[in-house]
């Protein structure tokens, strides 16, 4: 196995559930929640939320790009 050449520090913080922001070591944040049908399939009321993007948009943005 080769050397480690990079290792993600991220620290994740929950806030008012479903809400999380999380931390990287350069200094900006993140917030996740669970917008619209998610909140929904949750059993959450999406109007009682703030929407955030989901972890899921997250990776997909960062996939595509």
């Amino acid at each position: 196995m080769g050397e480690v050449v990079y290792r993600s520090e991220v620290r994740i913080e929950r806030r008012k559930p479903p809400i999380r922001e999380a931390f990287f070591a350069t200094g900006e944040s993140a917030v996740f929640g669970v917008p619209g049908a998610l909140a929904i399939h949750y059993g959450l009321d999406p109007d009682a939320i703030d929407p955030h993007a989901a972890t899921l948009d997250y990776i997909v943005a960062a996939a595509a790009g």
